[in-house]
């Protein structure tokens, strides 16, 4: 296939392998910014921070650092999407999933769906970031690889 972007156009190990990565990126990323944010905080690290849904709280200096945590690592994953995914139309796709994953854990971890609306907000905010930020960082790169000829028409 001259021309085109990727070889193959269904390729599952490709998707799976970038899904893993992904996720590995969103979790490692959200690791190290609750990490660098509870020792500004005193607080101790644990699991709770990244699963529970009771830790974002916004009256508590703990709760709004785990909330910045979430819209820092949002930044990450962008980062995440531009080296990993690589394409423009696939960020919607691979933020969702990764975020769609995080609640699948948080759900089990919790044994319920969450119910404040801030967990929701900051899950609406995050995707947003994510996403955006990962499609113009991606959309930068697939334009540098389209050859733009300058001609000089003389009149």
């Amino acid at each position: 296939m001259a021309g085109s972007f990727r070889y193959k156009i269904w390729d599952p190990p490709l998707i799976i392998s970038q899904i893993i990565t992904m996720q590995a990126v969103y979790y490692v990323g959200l690791g190290i910014w609750i990490a660098i944010l509870d020792l500004f905080t005193g607080h101790h690290r644990s699991l709770d921070s990244i699963f529970k849904y009771q830790e974002l709280q916004i009256k508590e200096v703990h709760g709004r650092a785990i909330m910045a945590a979430f819209i820092l690592n949002a930044l990450t994953g962008s980062l995440g999407l531009w080296k990993v995914v690589q394409r423009t139309k696939q960020c919607l796709d691979f933020t969702i999933t990764a975020h769609f994953l995080h609640l699948v854990g948080c759900w089990i971890y919790n044994g319920h769906l969450p119910s404040q609306p801030s967990v929701w907000l900051l899950n609406l905010v995050t995707i947003t970031l994510m996403c955006v930020l990962g499609e113009y960082l991606c959309m930068r790169t697939e334009m540098q690889h389209i050859p733009v000829m300058s001609s000089k028409v003389d009149l």
